[in-house]
């Protein structure tokens, strides 16, 4: 007995070593085991060569196990590796290709798309439906084409609405407040965040109960001034919530700057040494060492400098914690570096975003010229088919009179059938433009008169919250940004007055003396607020001042209001500029509106003035201020037109007659 304990044992370690099939612990989606090592291996081939044969045997293997979900996991690694996927082009490759090579990987990603979106609904694994919207919006949004990612997200969110889907709409809450969290427009993002909290504290949903709330909890506490009383309520709340790792380095995080900010050391120290001993801490930050470098000075009143390379590698939180601390400790000139630099931050990252949205206009604009190239090559075989007809009826001509006459006369019968068809289908094609360009005005004037009014709503809200919440200067830019969208909303509503009123002939032209240079100034006060932050508007007039003329000084002024309006919006940086001239024209007043801005381009020149056209959908507008201002221009006898031989920007000329020869109209 004692000479076969050795060899017992020698077994059973031989037997431990051995490579057991994983255990269910260590597969977290619960499919077969050998499914799950499949997945694992296509998981980490995604984005290579060799990536198709891995998934295809994930693919046998549940189908011969009957496995569901695991049949399901091979459309989300589909969905993964397309998304993936890279342009394999060589730099030298010309644009046509390039976009061509673009438009054949989008096409594979919404195919992995649609495909996943099916078979998640067929297997009843409904949360891989709204996985595969996140892959995919995720997969636009890198690829800078941010109204594409936004469209997704909103189709997701409106079919669980309609579904009453709880998950897929708390969902679609979170991706929204994500996206715009990314682009650090938090008064956005603070309308889905309460929505999300309250679902996640009242669902009975398994699946939403397994997310962390505290995630959501710091992002809406990211949404108030630092260490505000709302941020403090919504920290509090997190830290006694169930957290996982990453989440107690963050809210530690907070924690150690309020307690600093509230010149509590021995607290400060306390949570400090827990977010740095956290193995999750570099999640958090990857400059936490010199973020707390700097908030120990502040605590031991040492002087604080900013290292060069401190500000590149640091976050917008950690910039906003270090300027509050910074005046709770006295210290205004690091203050009001964290000041510039939240600043600076803000305009990088209006900047991207002005980027992503000029690359997805341009890919547009190029699925455009690649329509036209198209519609111009069916021209081009049209022409040539219509020459050997023509051939084939002349050779047909020299064999048989009669054939000839035949023919001439069923070709006769042809082209009034052709006429009448081309007159049906241009018939057809206007009202299929009339209809979409109601259907674009409607959804334009929801979205443009949502925006104002969301604005007045969510401010006055907010100057209704009790005393102390908010500090004056604070409550007074409430309220300016509540007149501001007021006299927005106004003019929306202002341009649909005056093109009903013009369609239906109620618009007067009423003359009278007045005086050019108080329409201008009139005209300048009621554009300025629309005017963005660093934008100079000026006043230049080119003749002696005052210069008395007659006209009808308001419809003067409406038509200088809306030109200054555009200008305003489409000026980010330099200056609007309006003057007044006698020598332009003769006989006539020229009012001209520059600006610095994006420009137009010179073959919209004249399609900028019919109604509901937008060259921008993503700057506030109906799109009827230039046509009424053309109609408005006619009616006094001038006219308004855009000058294409400027560059620097857009320049809009304005002319009334100085002594118009008709009566009040």
């Amino acid at each position: 007995m004692k000479r076969t304990l050795p060899f017992l044992f020698c077994a059973l370690l031989l037997l431990a070593a051995l490579p057991w099939p994983a255990v269910g612990q260590d597969n977290p989606y619960g499919i077969d085991d050998l499914c799950y090592q499949l997945f694992q291996r296509a998981e980490a081939t995604v984005g290579t060569p060799e990536f198709e044969a891995v998934n295809a045997d994930l693919l046998a293997s549940a189908i011969a196990k009957k496995d569901e979900k695991a049949r399901t996991l091979y459309y989300v690694e589909r969905l993964k590796h397309a998304t993936s996927l890279q342009p394999g082009l060589p730099p030298t490759a010309d644009l046509s290709a390039v976009e061509a090579e673009k438009a054949r990987l989008s096409e594979q990603v919404n195919r992995a798309f649609e495909e996943l979106k099916v078979v998640a609904r067929e297997t009843g694994y409904k949360q891989y439906y709204y996985y595969a919207y996140s892959l995919t919006r995720t997969y636009y949004y890198n690829n800078k084409q941010l109204g594409r990612a936004t469209e997704l997200i909103l189709e997701m969110r409106n079919t669980a609405l309609q579904e009453h889907d709880e998950y897929g709409q708390w969902t679609g809450d979170r991706y929204l407040a994500d996206l715009y969290v990314a682009q650090s427009d938090y008064i956005s993002a603070k309308k889905y965040l309460p929505e999300i909290i309250r679902i996640h504290r009242e669902t009975e949903d398994p699946t939403i109960k397994r997310q962390s709330i505290v995630e959501s909890l710091v992002t809406y506490a990211d949404c108030f001034p630092m260490a505000s009383d709302s941020m403090r309520m919504l920290i509090s709340e997190a830290a006694h919530s169930d957290m996982v790792l990453a989440d107690t380095a963050r809210v530690n995080m907070y924690l150690s700057a309020f307690a600093l900010i509230d010149k509590d050391k021995a607290g400060y120290a306390r949570y400090r040494d827990r977010v740095l001993a956290s193995p999750y801490g570099r999640r958090v930050s990857t400059s936490l060492p010199r973020f707390y470098e700097f908030m120990d000075a502040l605590a031991e009143g040492r002087k604080v400098s900013f290292a060069t390379q401190y500000p590149d590698v640091s976050t917008l939180r950690e910039i906003k914690m270090l300027q509050k601390t910074a005046e709770a400790w006295g210290n205004d000139r690091l203050a009001l570096i964290c000041s510039e630099l939240q600043t600076s931050r803000m305009e990088l990252k209006l900047s991207q975003i002005n980027e992503m949205n000029l690359s997805e206009l341009e890919a547009r604009y190029g699925n455009n010229r690649l329509n036209a190239d198209l519609v111009e090559k069916s021209r081009q075989v049209e022409r040539i088919t219509r020459i050997v007809a023509l051939l084939v009826g002349l050779v047909l001509l020299l064999l048989v009179c009669f054939l000839l006459l035949h023919i001439r006369t069923l070709k006769r019968a042809q082209e009034r059938d052709e006429k009448l068809i081309a007159d049906l289908t241009a018939a057809n094609e206007r009202a299929r433009i009339a209809d979409a360009a109601k259907t674009r005005f409607l959804q334009n004037m929801t979205h443009e008169v949502r925006t104002p009014l969301n604005a007045i709503t969510g401010f006055s809200q907010l100057l209704a919250l009790p005393d102390g919440m908010f500090q004056p200067e604070e409550k007074d830019e409430f309220s300016r940004h509540i007149v501001n969208n007021t006299k927005m909303l106004t003019m929306l509503l202002d341009d649909l007055i005056n093109s009903s009123s013009m369609d239906s002939g109620g618009y007067r032209i009423t003359l009278e003396d007045t005086e050019c240079g108080e329409i201008c100034k009139e005209s300048i006060s009621n554009a300025e607020h629309r005017l963005q932050p660093g934008v100079q508007l000026r006043f230049v007039p080119e003749m002696e001042l005052p210069f008395p003329l007659r006209t009808d000084p308001l419809r003067v002024q409406q038509v200088l209001t809306n030109l200054l309006t555009n200008a305003c919006k489409h000026t980010p940086q330099g200056e609007v500029r309006l003057s007044c001239s006698l020598t332009k024209t003769p006989g006539m007043l020229t009012f001209i509106v520059e600006d610095t801005g994006s420009g137009i381009p010179a073959d919209q020149a004249e399609r900028i003035f019919e109604r509901f056209v937008k060259l921008d959908d993503y700057v506030q507008g109906t799109g009827l201020g230039l046509s009424i201002c053309r109609d408005i221009s006619s009616r006094l006898g001038g006219r308004v037109f855009l000058d294409t031989s400027y560059t620097g920007g857009a320049r809009f000329v304005f002319t009334v007659p100085i002594e118009p020869d008709a009566k009040d109209q």
